[in-house]
């Protein structure tokens, strides 16, 4: 068997967490490829590895001396070599950046926190250290070459049957470093996993698994035990953001199931995520989860006999797309349509985009409202039980929460309704109540 270990920038933030990764990984034999990211936060007032990076850029670009910083990234790491008794020779690498740092560029220069929490790990774990720079191939248009990294991958393992890797970057077909967005070692995991046609991919960071809801709204809300990746995309969207949603792809392709695990606490079961889930093994809720966001607004659009105007709908989107503006969601009526889009994408071109559309599409009204924000309560098992809207509403409404708008989804696993922002939370609340208290 063959699993991918991956461990968040929490899981490594100092000495006491790299021994729990170590014990997570010899109590499992089947733990043999282990991904790590940048020390993250030790504690609340500390600072993660990736951040302080960044912040020597900033510190070169506006001519600032960055020493100071840079002194401070050097302790973290000095600071768990010495306490673990290490035998790399970290300090002269380090010195070695600090010199060259002004002429690396930005990918290169925030990459080294992936790259050198990993050669600790590595050193600790006594595995072989593999660079991802190496292995990892990254096209121009930031879009992995799964052919060039299977590759690379092969050569590897004539020589290895195990190894350290880092996260969050590769390299471009000109060798140079490319890193991916912010969460990115999550989805080096997934690619992984592909790769080496892995049995299972296990992501550990601070949470045991997904909640149902925030617990920020919802006190003490319960854990969610399996979950398909589909639904994990629609809450992923709506922000209940354990796992990068990017590294859903490679893996859910390849059939292959994620573990979101702690590693603070090894022994909770997580959440397991696959492409579907068997109706005897099935043992979830009508709903598997609610999440809610805001900083969304709507133009509501009207024109008489729209089903008979050809090209309507196209010549709206047209001047969203020509302002670069998504439209995230299209509720219709006979003769009206919504345009629900990010409040920040529109507030400096708002204006010229009612008026391009009143030019093009001739609407008889456009109506803006601002201040939404949407909810998502997702569920596969939503489609197959009887009065799941009508209790959703019943539920909203009994809670004086005024629904702007109402989205359902074709694959019926997720309903959609847009709130004011100030009922948000008051109406994730009355839908968890309504499907997991009662």
């Amino acid at each position: 068997m063959i699993k991918i270990t991956k461990f968040g920038g929490s899981s490594v933030a100092d000495a006491a967490q790299f021994r729990k990764v170590r014990s997570i990984i010899e109590s499992d034999s089947s733990r043999r490829f282990v991904v790590v990211s940048a020390a993250g936060k030790a504690s609340k007032a500390d600072n993660k590895i990736t951040d302080l990076l960044y912040l020597c850029r900033a510190h070169v670009e506006y001519h600032v001396d960055y020493h100071g910083i840079f002194d401070i990234i050097t302790k973290r790491f000095i600071d768990i070599k010495n306490e673990l008794g290490l035998r790399i020779n970290i300090e002269k690498e380090l010195s070695e950046l600090c010199e060259e740092l002004p002429r690396l560029s930005t990918d290169e220069l925030v990459s080294r926190g992936e790259y050198f929490t990993s050669r600790m790990m590595a050193d600790f774990l006594n595995f072989p250290f593999v660079d991802a720079a190496d292995v990892i191939k990254i096209n121009y248009d930031g879009s992995i070459d799964f052919d060039a990294t299977d590759e690379n991958l092969r050569f590897i393992m004539k020589d290895h049957d195990r190894f350290v890797i880092p996260g969050f970057y590769g390299t471009t077909p000109d060798g140079s470093i490319k890193v991916m967005s912010r969460g990115g070692s999550d989805i080096t995991g997934s690619i992984l996993a592909r790769c080496l046609k892995a049995d299972l991919y296990e992501n550990w960071t601070d949470v045991s698994g997904f909640l149902m809801a925030d617990p920020r709204i919802v006190k003490d809300p319960l854990g969610i035990r399996t979950i398909t990746y589909s639904e994990l995309r629609e809450l992923s969207y709506m922000g209940a953001s354990v796992l990068h949603e990017d590294a859903v792809f490679p893996v859910k392709e390849a059939n292959i199931p994620i573990n979101i695990l702690n590693t603070n606490r090894p022994e909770d079961r997580g959440t397991i995520i696959l492409d579907s889930i068997p109706k005897d093994e099935d043992d979830s809720t009508t709903i598997t989860g609610v999440a809610g966001k805001k900083g969304f607004c709507a133009l509501a659009i009207s024109k008489k006999h729209m089903p008979e105007s050809v090209g309507f709908c196209r010549r709206i989107l047209s001047v969203f797309e020509k302002y670069g503006v998504s439209v995230e969601h299209l509720p219709t009526g006979i003769d009206s349509i919504g345009m629900i889009v990010q409040e920040k994408y529109v507030h400096n071109c708002l204006y010229d985009i009612i008026a391009e559309i009143k030019e093009k599409a001739e609407p008889d009204d456009i109506k803006y409202i601002p201040n939404l924000a949407l909810i998502a309560t997702v569920g596969r098992n939503m489609s197959s039980r009887i009065g799941t809207s009508g209790r959703l509403f019943a539920a909203l409404g009994k809670n004086n929460v005024n629904v702007r708008i109402m989205i359902q989804a074709f694959n019926e696993i997720n309903i959609l309704v847009g709130v004011d922002e100030d009922d948000m939370e008051n109406g994730i609340r009355a839908i968890y109540d309504a499907f997991v208290k009662n």
